[in-house]
């Protein structure tokens, strides 16, 4: 098997630390933000009916933009298979197992289960890149997962043992974005647009939804929809489903598949904010404490001590 194509590394990408860092401020300030907004559209909307939405949504919206910009939307036959995988694993296999999951176990506990990517996506990414967790990256992350663990309280982690179904899927859903993310990475450098790409793995993504959307939901009709979920539902399909997706392969492709996801430690924070806000949860001790932890396994893995010689140089 050939090697697989080289990827810019975090040193010789355009833009220095503070870029990467307001990439993944983004990342978690965009996807972080669905979660209040899903939850009001699910209020109204099933969630299959939401996703199959999304995805096609998604897709109609991004290769419509790619072709008025006159980018091609013909992918290269050897990207194809790399576009079907990845589409597949971080788009339809995560929102398909969890949505399913939510049905049979508190989405708290779904939750602090999906949001072990990282640990799946650093452990895969030594025999699929090579790549060697460091010191801090290591601290970085036991930082992170403790703050899920903070955020979603001792009583996320108690369940029976009658129902396992539940947290598999969620489990399954983790690493499928786990593994999704490192061949994303493992892929390098993609001939086709950021747009294009993620346009055809939502398309990829809305056939099988909107088949089971049909089969499964009955949804209510859209006039009979509240303004809540309209603003919820428009915040969603912006911000999440065409912003923030593409900035994932970008950020992905900026930093090491450590770095990059554990800008999704940053998700469940701000979606706690925002529900505080949106809301009106409380604020508590442990919201405080989590958001502590977060930011500093971001502080962690993102700020490096400089060289001694650099040090000197601005003396």
């Amino acid at each position: 098997m050939s090697a697989p194509a080289a990827a810019p590394s975090v040193a010789t990408v355009p833009g220095g630390t503070a870029a990467k860092v307001a990439l993944i401020l983004l990342i978690g300030l965009f996807w972080g933000g669905n979660w209040p907004a899903v939850k009001t559209v699910l209020f109204e909307v099933p969630p299959v009916t939401l996703r199959a939405v999304g995805f096609t949504t998604g897709a109609v919206v991004l290769l419509a933009w790619a072709r008025a910009r006159g980018l091609a939307l013909r992918v290269p036959a050897g990207e194809v298979p790399w576009l079907a995988a990845t589409g597949l694993l971080n788009i339809l296999a995560f929102n398909l197992c969890t949505a399913f999951a939510q049905l049979m176990m508190p989405t708290s506990r779904a939750a602090i289960i999906a949001f072990t990517m990282p640990v799946w996506a650093t452990l895969l990414a030594i025999p699929l890149l090579g790549e060697r967790p460091g010191m801090r990256q290591a601290i970085g992350l036991a930082l992170g997962m403790a703050g899920m663990v903070v955020l979603l309280g001792p009583e996320a982690l108690r369940g029976g043992g009658d129902r396992l179904l539940g947290p598999f899927l969620v489990l399954v859903a983790a690493v499928s974005w786990a593994l999704g993310t490192v061949l994303m990475k493992r892929r390098g450098r993609w001939a086709s647009h950021v747009v294009v790409v993620t346009g055809w793995q939502y398309a990829l993504a809305a056939l099988p939804m909107v088949a089971l959307a049909a089969a499964l939901d009955d949804a209510p009709t859209p006039g009979s929809w509240h303004l809540p979920t309209w603003i919820g539902l428009g915040y969603h399909l912006v911000f999440a489903i065409c912003i923030a997706q593409m900035l994932w392969f970008v950020i992905v492709a900026r930093l090491t598949v450590g770095q990059a996801t554990v800008a999704t430690l940053i998700i469940p924070v701000v979606g706690v904010s925002g529900s505080i806000l949106i809301l009106g949860d409380p604020l508590t001790v442990r919201v405080l404490a989590a958001l502590v932890l977060v930011v500093s396994s971001v502080a962690f893995v993102m700020v490096r001590r400089r060289p001694a010689a650099a040090r000197g140089q601005d003396a």
